[in-house]
């Protein structure tokens, strides 16, 4: 990766860390991520033209704060300190941060009060997106204030001899509509950077590193026909060739007829040997009076490994199994928003079944070739692959299945009713020409019985909420708002064909502060 321009970001934990290299990324320019604690040294090594502080969820002055090597500050390279970035900026060149009476934490508007290459062109001024407690209250020597917010007059900042930036603010979410271009102005302007790197690119960058990972070994990935599974599939057929072997295991908490759509699908546009298993009476079994989502989340990740041993075992005549690695298709915000402060400084939101619940003992060496992407790119990399549109633009669909779209304990009678509720949302956002305009489009099982009246003959069922959201990485997302007469058509149609259901809610909730999922 020499030849390329490249922008170094150390990581302090923030959860939109990755969604600054993606923004990167989108200007054509490398981007790699390193831990916070990187030594200097190391860093020049790898030659960026400039380096990113990300945010994080500590305080600087905190014992136990995440803190760069000093030396960074040496380097004589531009760099651009996003939130906590700015204020481990300021700490350390020192300036003072202290704990704002008054948080911002959403939307905002930063006022531009004096000339600065990060705003060129870009007006005096600029909606933005906050999310912080502390904030900086002196300026380091050389530095000068550039831009001011309600409650932050130090919003962004500059040292312009030494190329030095900070934002109190982040630039990189897409609640800041024009934080792409600021950040291009810091990349292209003030680093000097070139646009010189593809997704092509990154697709034989990816293949090769795969091809060194595996070596001659073999391995088994779990097919379910979404995106993510199907792009990792492609792209490691492209590494390896026949070195990999897809399992198609059915958890019984799959779509309507989705077991049997993709076998069909994968028949027809795979020459990948597939095997499938269905182990419905397994995982019910596992999952039986289990109600809280972290649990379910755990059993089933350990289940799905333990079935792949004995696919596996099985194909392998019984004997040991000859593969290696269990690949899988995780994506970046799935990593993100499952690590644990121990490791990283981010905060844990939740586990992911690619990511969390794994068994100690478990047999795989694992493989995730897509887990540095998003969602938006992993299609980019499946349709240059070569995959057909109605895989490549599905909706994204969670590991755990319909196990996270119902609320309390899950048995075949309520994912009966899940599965009749979610087909016909999806048949309706389909009919209507919503289902590819949006990020995803799903119905919800709530544990909440409520009175009805259906003809003469009073009821007492659940309620269903159908949940509809517009996002572009799955980080942050808002809830769509669909035109009254396709809501009244699924609300009407729920309530009319699926035995079970008397009452149907829509789920106006943005993320954050909400999750897409409920589970």
């Amino acid at each position: 990766m020499a030849e390329h321009s490249r922008i170094v970001i150390l990581d302090f934990g923030s959860q939109y860390t990755q969604v600054i290299a993606r923004r990167v990324r989108e200007c054509q320019v490398y981007s790699q991520i390193v831990p916070y604690h990187t030594p200097a040294k190391e860093i020049a090594k790898l030659n960026p033209k400039g380096i990113i502080l990300s945010g994080g969820p500590s305080s600087v002055y905190a014992k136990d704060a995440p803190h760069p090597d000093r030396g960074v500050f040496k380097l004589g390279l531009p760099v651009l300190g996003i939130c906590y970035g700015v204020q481990l900026m300021a700490h350390f060149l020192g300036g003072k941060v202290e704990h704002s009476p008054h948080r911002e934490f959403g939307h905002g508007q930063a006022r531009v009060t004096r000339k600065c290459p990060l705003f060129a062109g870009l007006g005096e001024r600029m909606d933005v997106w906050n999310s912080h407690g502390d904030r900086v209250t002196k300026l380091p020597t050389g530095f000068r204030i550039v831009a001011t917010t309600a409650n932050a007059p130090f919003a962004a900042i500059e040292d312009a001899k030494r190329k030095f930036y900070g934002l109190q603010f982040h630039p990189e979410v897409v609640h800041t509509p024009r934080g792409r271009e600021l950040l291009e102005n810091f990349i292209y302007d003030v680093c000097g950077a070139t646009a010189d790197w593809t997704m092509g690119s990154y697709i034989e960058e990816m293949c090769a590193n795969i091809r060194a990972q595996v070596g001659a070994d073999h391995v088994v990935l779990g097919l379910s026909g979404g995106v993510d599974s199907s792009v990792a599939a492609a792209l490691l057929h492209k590494a390896i060739g026949d070195q990999l072997t897809c399992v198609f295991v059915n958890n019984g908490l799959l779509r309507l007829n989705e077991a049997e759509t993709v076998q069909r699908v994968f028949g027809e546009h795979f020459r990948i040997r597939l095997k499938y298993v269905d182990a419905t009476a397994r995982f019910l079994r596992r999952l039986k009076g289990v109600k809280e989502p972290e649990r379910k989340r755990k059993i089933i990740g350990n289940e799905f490994v333990y079935v792949f041993q004995d696919a596996t075992k099985q194909l392998a005549g019984g004997k040991d199994s000859k593969f290696k690695w269990l690949a899988q298709g995780t994506l970046y915000p799935d990593v993100i928003e499952s690590v644990a402060i121990g490791g990283n400084p981010a905060a844990l939101i939740k586990s992911h079944h690619n990511v969390g619940g794994l068994p100690k003992n478990m047999k795989f060496k694992l493989l995730e070739p897509l887990r540095e992407l998003f969602k938006d790119e992993v299609r980019e990399v499946g349709a240059q692959l070569g995959l057909p549109r109605e895989i490549v633009q599905r909706q994204p669909f969670p590991g755990p299945g319909l196990a996270v779209r119902i609320l309390g304990e899950i048995t075949r009678e309520r994912l009966r009713v899940l599965r009749e509720a979610d087909a016909i949302v999806v048949s309706e956002m389909k009919a209507a020409d919503w289902y590819y305009k949006v990020w995803q489009s799903f119905a919800v099982l709530l544990p909440v019985k409520s009175v009805g009246v259906m003809g003469d003959e009073r009821t007492y069922e659940d309620t269903c909420a159908v949940r509809v959201v517009e996002s572009q990485d799955g980080m942050t997302a808002d809830w769509v708002r669909l035109p009254n007469d396709l809501l009244a058509r699924i609300s009407n149609r729920i309530v009319n064909e699926v035995k079970g259901i008397n009452r149907c809610v829509y789920d106006i909730t943005s993320k954050p502060p909400g999750t897409i999922e409920w589970e």
